[in-house]
């Protein structure tokens, strides 16, 4: 099997993985299934020579296992500075810049203490990994991203039905 199949392989694992994961209510089993599901996708886009790509996914999975366990500030951080220091080590352009900003918003993300919280910033991380993928074209893996919104989305509306923007609330007129 060439690289590039086995690639694709590797993300469609990690597919169904993305797919259950924000079918989950609890944090914790949303985390298990990213931290799984990342060290697949890292694995995708080494065989892909796609350096930054993995080692943010690694790094990823790392971020995952160790938000399951704490939520501290200073985690965040670390993964923060660990990121950028990949992607700039790694730095190969658009697709970089694409990752580095994703994997960013992502470890913003994995350490909300909700998991609503966690939902909607991944959104946004998830957005430009998406753009990522099709820069560096791999379709299993822009598969994998949009229907990881999909997932994502289809979760968030059933365990909390359509997001409120703002705290407005109507007020009715007294009679």
């Amino acid at each position: 099997m060439s690289p590039f199949l086995l690639s694709q392989a590797l993300v469609a694992v990690a597919i169904v993985l993305d797919l259950i994961s924000f079918q989950f209510r609890r944090r914790r089993r949303i985390l298990q299934c990213l931290c799984l599901s990342t060290l697949l996708t890292a694995l995708h886009f080494a065989l892909l020579e796609q350096w930054t790509g993995a080692g943010l996914m690694l790094l990823a999975s790392s971020r995952f296992a160790v938000s399951m366990i704490s939520t501290a500030r200073a985690w965040q951080w670390v993964f923060v500075a660990a990121g950028v220091a990949v992607t700039w080590l790694t730095w190969g352009g658009l697709p970089s810049l694409l990752s580095g900003i994703g994997s960013t918003i992502q470890t913003l993300a994995a350490f909300r203490r909700c998991d609503r919280q966690l939902r909607l910033t991944m959104l946004v991380g998830i957005s430009f990994w998406l753009a990522h993928n099709i820069v560096v074209g791999s379709p299993m893996a822009i598969a994998m991203e949009s229907l990881f919104i999909l997932s994502n989305l289809v979760g968030y509306l059933r365990h909390y039905g359509v997001p409120a923007f703002g705290n407005r609330q109507k007020v009715q007129p007294k009679a």
